[in-house]
């Protein structure tokens, strides 16, 4: 019986000490290292015409300024048609920057500073945007290329990715030269030809800034929004990426004798295939919570508070729990591991033949802690002995690095951006996609992704899709966000 009550009591013993420790990591939780930008003097937002700049930015949409995936398909005659209407648009900005035009259309604008001892800052935004899939037209409420202002928005293909920040960059950058803004500190604006499609413009600007010697205190280019119904506070959050994801398209290939279909072996070079396409799916990399996903969920739990809180705050105790809710949505769960996507496959050219080659692509999103050589390992381990050979489709791109979030540059992008939402909540965050911005990295001390537009989750699926537009309240945050920054950090 003492042994028993003995045993009960340092149980007890055991459970009142894990209830203190919760406790007092809960009560003391707070993300580290996160600046809110509050000891930030903004400068005011100048006049213009919102009207106009409506106006413009529906003239922008109907340029279509369209990547294909094959470049002969690209008209290029739709860029040169861009860069004269932002000539004629923007005569103030045109006035004041020095542009340059690389052979492959992408613009590099330099608005030089007063002082040379200051490192410039970089913005960001791309002219190309992505196809309408064949055959959608008629499913657009509005047509694609019309830019149709109605329902209080800007309709049409690249309205949001990436027109309206380029036109809202230009509108900003024209009200500041009006109102006779003259910047101490440099400002590149830089935007590329061809984002859809890789980026090759964007690089050919970055070894020319590098070649100029240019090294800038900042890069912001898109990647990020003001969420409204943000997951886990579901409420609004300033989500700023810090970094963004690897990318990398691993092909497998099992090679076969081939033959007639109707005198198969026992195994044929698609089911090898099939099966080495199962192994590497069933073994999925880990979720971790670490990274700018981290920050981002330490971020949002602490405004959060609850449950919420005390789960974030003591991981040691409820970690398992924390990845369990993280995972369940594909969406979520993209922020904390390298993701694999079986995505093309190929074997037979005809429905009777015994394919001498199968093979697959397998696309992977590479998290900030992994590499390429990584994901090859993974795939050859989860294989073992099947006899396919791996090969990648071409060079992968390694993850970004991660960026600051306490320099002078995260500061004065958090109050452009808190100015216009004081009551949403501050959060990093890693970007899943690929921008241009990655390119900067030899030019650039950090490099943040954040388009300051307010949108639901369900709004953010147009990117790409059908109906993308532009609602007029989130193209005058953007402007005035712009302007804010660019007066700010370098005035």
């Amino acid at each position: 019986m003492g042994k028993r009550r003995n045993i009960l009591l340092g149980g007890l013993a055991v459970v009142a000490i894990a209830a203190g420790v919760v406790a007092v990591r809960t009560a003391t939780f707070a993300p580290a290292g996160i600046a809110d930008g509050s000891d930030v003097r903004l400068a005011a937002v100048p006049a213009y015409d919102l009207d106009a700049a409506v106006g413009h930015l529906s003239a922008a949409v109907q340029l279509r300024t369209v990547s294909h995936q094959n470049p002969v398909e690209n008209e290029t005659a739709e860029w040169d048609k861009l860069h004269a209407w932002l000539a004629a648009t923007y005569p103030a900005t045109h006035g004041a920057m020095t542009r340059t035009i690389l052979p492959n259309r992408t613009l590099i604008y330099h608005w030089a500073g007063s002082d040379p001892s200051l490192q410039p800052i970089i913005v960001m935004a791309h002219q190309d945007v992505v196809p309408v899939t064949a055959g959608t037209d008629g499913d657009w409420k509005y047509p694609p290329f019309a830019g149709t202002i109605a329902e209080q928005a800007v309709w049409g293909r690249g309205t949001v990715d990436d027109k309206g920040s380029l036109v809202g960059l230009f509108e900003a950058t024209e009200a500041l030269a009006k109102a006779g803004f003259r910047p101490r500190r440099g400002i590149y604006l830089v935007s590329g030809h061809d984002e859809e499609v890789g980026g090759t413009g964007a690089a050919a600007a970055a070894a020319k800034l590098k070649a100029d010697g240019v090294k800038a205190i900042f890069t912001l280019d898109e990647g990020s929004i003001v969420l409204s119904d943000t997951p886990v506070i579901g409420g609004p959050a300033i989500l700023i990426g810090i970094a963004e994801k690897g990318y990398a398209t691993l092909k497998v290939t099992a090679n076969a004798p081939g033959g007639h279909s109707s005198m198969p072996p026992a195994e044929t070079g698609v089911g090898t295939l099939a099966r080495a396409i199962t192994a590497i799916t069933d073994k999925p990399f880990p979720m971790e919570i670490r990274g700018p996903g981290a920050s981002m969920l330490e971020s949002l739990a602490a405004a959060k508070g609850g449950t919420t809180k005390i789960a974030v705050a003591n991981q040691w105790l409820l970690g398992s729990q924390v990845k369990k809710q993280l995972a369940a949505s594909p969406t979520s769960a993209a922020g904390f591991h390298t993701t694999i996507a079986p995505t093309m496959l190929e074997g037979s050219p005809k429905e009777n033949v015994l394919p001498q080659s199968a093979n697959a692509l397998i696309n992977y999103r590479i998290a900030p802690w992994d590499r390429s050589a990584d994901i090859l390992a993974h795939a050859k381990a989860a294989v073992g002995n099947a006899p396919v050979d791996f090969a990648w489709v071409t060079p992968p791109r390694e993850p970004s690095r991660v960026s600051s979030t306490s320099s002078q540059g995260w500061k004065w992008i958090a109050a452009a951006a808190r100015a216009d939402a004081p009551d949403a909540v501050l959060a990093p965050m890693l970007v899943v996609g690929g921008t241009d911005s990655r390119n900067m990295e030899p030019v650039s001390d950090d490099i943040y992704r954040f388009m300051p537009m307010h949108f639901t989750v369900k709004e953010s699926a147009m990117i790409h899709g059908t109906n993308e537009h532009m609602k007029i309240d989130s193209f005058r945050r953007m402007i005035d966000f712009y302007a804010r920054l660019i007066a700010t950090s370098a005035g």
